[in-house]
């Protein structure tokens, strides 16, 4: 028997819960600068933080560093719910696919994440530094990541069948997403209320099962 199916599947720790109180709030701190100003430097951060740079250096090394460790934090906001992946059924992983989908819509149509998406995108076209690059990586693909093996446990568990996991992923990260996060990046609102985002996650994971599971 493979001894993946025994283990419990935990959400992401190495980002918020390695963080003291202090690290939250500076990254905090980093996200609203990113939101305001369109950029940061370590100084701009110190500033406003009120901490030396020499701290900033010390927890997060160079502005890379620093704007990594941010989108990170701010990512790290949507949550796979731990799962006994030995005895995964039905219900709980259509109430962990329901809980990220729920998450991710909360997280990016905050206002901080559409700002740090414009950002992002401003900076790549213009081919300002970085940011871009680490926003799809500690964004996106950490996502990915994250959601990965409650798929894989599913498929072992019999529920699910698809032949690879990051085609699953882009078809569930699709299926929730929609046209939601370019309409927002456009400055269109498209009625993301919690009872919205509920029912758009709850129908997003409905029709993943129809295309995946084996159930049906």
């Amino acid at each position: 028997m493979d001894r993946g199916q025994d283990v419990m599947l935990q959400p992401e720790r190495d980002t918020a819960e390695n963080l003291t109180p202090r690290q939250r709030d500076v990254l905090d701190a980093v996200l609203r600068l990113l939101v305001e100003e369109g950029d940061l430097t370590m100084a701009a951060v110190a500033r406003r933080a009120r901490c030396s740079k020499e701290t900033l250096y010390k927890w997060f090394g160079d502005r890379e560093g620093l704007l990594t460790a941010a989108v990170r934090w701010q990512a790290s906001k949507v949550r796979v719910m731990p799962v006994d992946a030995g005895n995964l059924d039905l219900v709980s992983l259509t109430e962990s696919l329901e809980g990220f989908a729920r998450d991710w819509l909360q997280v990016i149509s905050s206002d901080t994440s559409i700002a740090l998406n414009r950002v992002a995108v401003s900076h790549t076209a213009s081919a300002r530094g970085n940011l871009g690059a680490i926003v799809l990586e500690n964004g996106r693909f950490a996502l990915a990541g994250r959601l990965k093996p409650l798929l894989e446990a599913g498929k072992r568990r019999g529920h699910l069948a698809f032949e690879d996991s990051e085609t699953a992923f882009r078809t569930f990260f699709g299926l929730v997403g929609r046209d939601v996060q370019i309409r927002l990046l456009l400055g269109d609102w498209p009625g993301l209320t919690e009872a919205a985002i509920a029912g758009d996650a709850a129908r997003a994971t409905q029709q993943f099962l129809a295309l995946y599971g084996t159930s049906h």
